[in-house]
């Protein structure tokens, strides 16, 4: 399976295939590793993807009416100048110049339409043109005031994401490693320090491809878990509360997998003594829950790590993955 030096993603998902790639893709875009490479886990197995292969072209990036107002400004740009050249006897550089300082409003007047032909394209310029120019600028200056204002919340999101692990997902992550059966085979990769890169965190999730979650929910004792969970039940409705939570492609199916591991167990009368069938049933959701929290983790460290390094610097001491883990200071 193909690996590099950064930039890898992986992604736990249990969708169908054609929807899990797609999604897939939006998620590395959305967390912008730099290779824009990753994989997909289907449930034993990972996927490798490209998200060069699901990157939005630029006609998806640009909103509609940006580009109706710009293809409208080259079409009137293009035969103002043809126009000029035609009916007015002008090089092609005085017929640009005359069409960009007529759009612009800025009319200099040092050239101007003689010739009746002339005089109409230049009242067509000035009617659409101007118009258009006008909106492009607007549409412009709009969709610089909302990336910034979604990035704005998208940080304010990611903030409800270290509320989570805080009192959820770290204790989470801590319980589900302490079982797997795998995990020194990852636990190197996954102790985060302060001197790491994006190169560092795509090394690390480059490593996770090659480790499909492999919890057994017959080790792990389940009313434990059960309780847990059924203590931050609240804590987890609330997140749901979250309108804008949607925006948080990466956290949204986490949430949903943690939820509804709680209704699984809260489910069942007793949590012991379960057929094998059930407790096989278990062990998916577990570790659905667990892949998509370690891919989750890693994004919420790096994301504390570049814009709050106080609340990362506790993170990176309480490392549910370092076995000497501790919030002292040594």
């Amino acid at each position: 399976m193909e690996s590099g030096n950064s930039g890898f993603v992986v992604l736990v998902v249990e969708h169908p295939r054609s929807v899990a790639v797609n999604h897939a893709g939006l998620w590395i875009r959305r967390h912008q590793f730099e290779s824009g490479r990753g994989y997909v886990h289907f449930r034993d197995e990972f996927i490798f993807i490209s998200a060069q292969e699901n990157r939005p072209g630029v006609t998806d990036l640009i909103p509609f009416r940006l580009r109706l107002y710009l293809s409208i400004l080259v079409v009137v740009v293009v035969a103002g100048i043809a126009g000029m050249i035609v009916f007015e006897n002008r090089t092609p550089l005085d017929a640009f110049y005359f069409v960009v300082v007529t759009i612009s409003t800025v009319g200099f007047g040092d050239i101007h339409p003689v010739t009746p032909a002339g005089k109409l394209l230049t009242i067509g310029i000035i009617l659409v043109g101007v118009g258009c120019f006008v909106g492009l600028a607007a549409s412009i200056l709009d969709l610089m005031i909302e990336n910034r204002e979604r990035n704005l919340r998208l940080r304010n999101l990611n903030m409800i994401v270290g509320v989570f692990f805080s009192e959820v997902g770290t204790r989470l992550l801590r319980c589900f490693s302490a079982k797997d059966p795998e995990i020194e085979r990852i636990r190197s990769a996954l102790l985060v320090s302060n001197q790491w890169a994006d190169e560092d965190f795509g090394r690390a999730l480059a490593t996770l491809s090659a480790h499909g979650p492999a919890l057994d929910s017959t080790m792990m004792s389940l009313p434990d878990l059960h309780a847990f969970l059924s203590a931050h039940k609240g804590f987890l409705l609330s997140l749901f509360e979250n309108p804008q939570l949607i925006e948080h492609e990466g956290f949204t199916p986490l949430l949903q997998a943690v939820f509804h591991l709680a209704e699984e167990l809260a489910a069942r009368d007793q949590l012991t003594g379960l057929p094998q069938s059930d407790y096989a049933h278990l062990s998916g959701d577990i570790n659905r829950v667990y892949g998509l929290l370690i891919v989750e983790w890693l994004t919420y460290m790096r994301h504390f790590k570049v814009h709050y390094p106080y609340l990362f610097s506790l993170a990176m001491r309480t490392n549910p993955f370092d076995a000497n883990a501790s919030p002292i200071v040594r």
